[in-house]
């Protein structure tokens, strides 16, 4: 009787050594899977571009190349849709740049590149695929004399990624699976929001604000920073140069002569 106690014990000390070592094994596996940066980069406020930097662990790439070679190929797809170009940098890290001509442009084709359906094969969908994210940005432009105001917002939901853990009915945890970045670069720099609810705060590196999102969390950034207009600067330079010949004019005009009265 108790021999049978004493090894009952024994394989439910041994099952639960298992699951730790499953547990173990998978966060290893899965540790920094994907490395996704994402950044916005403002020249002017009529030109930007949309970079991307996306890079896959070898272990994954041994685990299940196919089907990460196929969602890397998906993203140059993207990219030449939207008119932006790619460069595979190796067979598991892909850069990815879209030019944007203004705000407007700007949240169109970012929205629709995370947005993506890839018309070719539209239910293309592979178990090592992340699950959908949701992700929505846009951009308040404001015009003034000299200046631009530019209130840059965008929400991320990654959430569905703690559905890894719960399908697989292992304790992973969704960092371990998603290195993600954003990060926002403009000339004068800019400053970050985080009043709203979910917001993260930035790190700031001189003109470059950078946020790390949280994987199954919702991600709230928000951003206000100011661009030159050109418009407006070269309205005033126009002014200035025909105040500027107006006054040359008048200046080098001969004076006219005054014809006296005869006797």
């Amino acid at each position: 009787m108790k021999l049978s106690i004493l090894m009952a014990s024994a394989r439910k000390i041994i099952g639960q050594l298992r699951l730790l070592g499953i547990v173990l094994l998978s966060s290893l596996i899965l540790s920094g899977c994907v490395q996704y940066q994402v950044g916005v980069n403002f020249d002017s406020p009529n030109y930007g571009e949309i970079v991307q930097h996306i890079q896959l662990d070898e272990r994954l790439m041994s685990l299940s190349g196919d089907s990460a070679k196929t969602w890397l190929d998906s993203i140059e797809r993207r990219a030449k849709q939207l008119h932006g170009k790619a460069k595979r940098r190796s067979d598991r890290e892909v850069t990815v740049t879209i030019p944007f001509k203004n705000g407007a442009d700007l949240a169109e084709k970012f929205n629709a590149f995370f947005h993506y359906v890839d018309k070719e094969n539209p239910n293309n969908l592979t178990e090592t695929d992340l699950p959908p994210i949701e992700s929505q940005l846009s951009l308040k432009q404001n015009n003034f004399l000299f200046l631009v105001r530019n209130r840059l917002s965008f929400d991320l939901d990654l959430r569905s990624l703690s559905l890894i853990s719960t399908n697989t009915n292992l304790a992973i945890n969704p960092s371990s699976i998603l290195d993600f970045e954003f990060s926002l670069n403009a000339p004068w720099g800019g400053r970050s929001i985080e009043k709203a609810e979910n917001a993260i705060p930035a790190q700031k590196q001189g003109d470059r604000l950078m946020w790390r999102l949280q994987p199954g969390q919702i991600n709230h950034i928000e951003a206000i920073f100011w661009l030159p207009n050109p418009l407006g600067i070269g309205t005033i330079f126009i002014i200035l140069f025909i105040a500027l010949g107006v006054y040359l004019r008048d200046r080098t005009a001969p004076t006219p002569a005054v014809v006296g009265s005869g006797q």
